[in-house]
């Protein structure tokens, strides 16, 4: 954290310049200095605002990772810190995230008998994280925002311990091929595909307008005696229209075996399908700020990931999110329901090991 601060050190002096009082405010209110430290900088003698920054940034680095973390982790949320400092966007501050780690709960409450129910997330990374991003159509058509949605996840992926591997405008053959192709190898205790195309029901589209089934993806990663993700819990998050219709708004109203475990499990046990809406219904992207389903789903697994939350728990708070938003000036008038269907055996909760 301390090297990527190093690397944009002049850089990042040179923007703060433009209001060092804002600045100095927000690193007390974060804690990252102390009173005595801040009326410190705050009234030094003969420098000039540029030698207020310098000093502010060096004793910043000076504290520590953590310190640091905290530091970059401000440049890049705060809202008045964005609007002030526009520039800032543009530096390569985002090389790892800036996201506190989530880590594994410890208590001793926790028993054999919960860790028998959790998937066991140990291998360093992870897994795999694939997200398929079509951006531009052979058509001439252009998913704007899309871009927007693919570092979302790229980023909370990475933070989660995966490793990411972007795909960019794939056919339909693409697709299936790229997917053919990373079934086979070991990726690690998880395996997570992100998928953000044009769909139509029960398919995706490739640049190409073709249609590949996500019943098809899904099914390219049964288990099976050979496959390396055999038992391990593989996740599709998928951001594409399921038809043309648009869903309308309903106004609420008050409503009145045998114990011993097999040895085998089903070929498509193991798989959660988070669908950015059910079948027929459009979804809905803004071009800028990316789709309403995978913002919701970073945010949540950013926030939930830290409460130690299992994953079917995030995605009903993204269910319940989404469907809360409201796409016209009319309450009601436009919405969207986002799908999740899951096989999993067990909890899956994902942490760093």
């Amino acid at each position: 954290m301390q090297t990527i601060q190093q690397r944009n050190k002049t850089d990042i002096q040179k923007h703060l310049c433009g209001d060092f009082r804002l600045i100095l405010n927000k690193v007390v209110e974060k804690n990252l200095i102390t009173e005595r430290e801040y009326n410190n900088l705050k009234s030094i003698n003969k420098e000039d605002v540029e030698g207020h920054v310098v000093e502010l940034v060096d004793k910043i680095m000076n504290k520590g990772e953590k310190c640091c973390q905290g530091f970059l982790n401000l440049l890049q949320t705060d809202k008045d810190v964005e609007t002030t400092y526009p520039e800032l966007k543009d530096l390569q501050l985002n090389d790892t995230c800036l996201l506190p780690k989530p880590t594994k709960a410890c208590s001793a409450d926790n028993d054999d008998n919960e860790v028998e129910e959790q998937y066991q997330l140990n291998s360093q990374p992870v897994g795999l994280c694939l997200i398929i991003n079509n951006e531009n159509f052979t058509d001439g058509t252009k998913r704007s925002g899309t871009n927007k949605d693919a570092e979302s996840l790229a980023e909370v992926f990475s933070w989660l311990g995966f490793r990411v591997l972007m795909c960019t405008d794939q056919t339909q053959d693409q697709m299936d091929q790229v997917l053919k192709y990373l079934r086979a190898p070991i990726h690690g205790d998880a395996f997570v595909c992100c998928i953000l195309s044009h769909g139509k029901q029960g398919v995706v589209l490739g640049i190409d307008r073709k249609p590949l089934s996500i019943k098809q993806i899904t099914r390219t990663f049964k288990a099976t005696d050979k496959s390396a993700l055999t038992g391990k819990p593989k996740l599709f998050l998928i951001q594409a229209c399921q038809g043309k219709q648009i869903q309308h708004g309903v106004l609420l109203k008050d409503l009145e075996d045998d114990d011993s475990p097999s040895p085998f499990i089903p070929e498509e046990a193991d798989v959660l399908v988070a669908i950015a809406t059910v079948e027929d219904y459009a979804a809905i992207r803004h071009k800028i700020d990316g789709s309403w389903f995978i913002q919701s789903v970073c945010q949540q697994l950013k926030e939930g990931c830290q409460r130690h939350e299992d994953i079917t728990t995030i995605l009903q708070r993204v269910n319940d999110e989404v469907s809360q938003k409201e796409a016209s000036s009319k309450p009601g008038a436009k919405k969207q329901m986002p799908e999740v269907r899951f096989t999993l055996r067990k909890r899956l909760v994902l942490y760093l090991p």
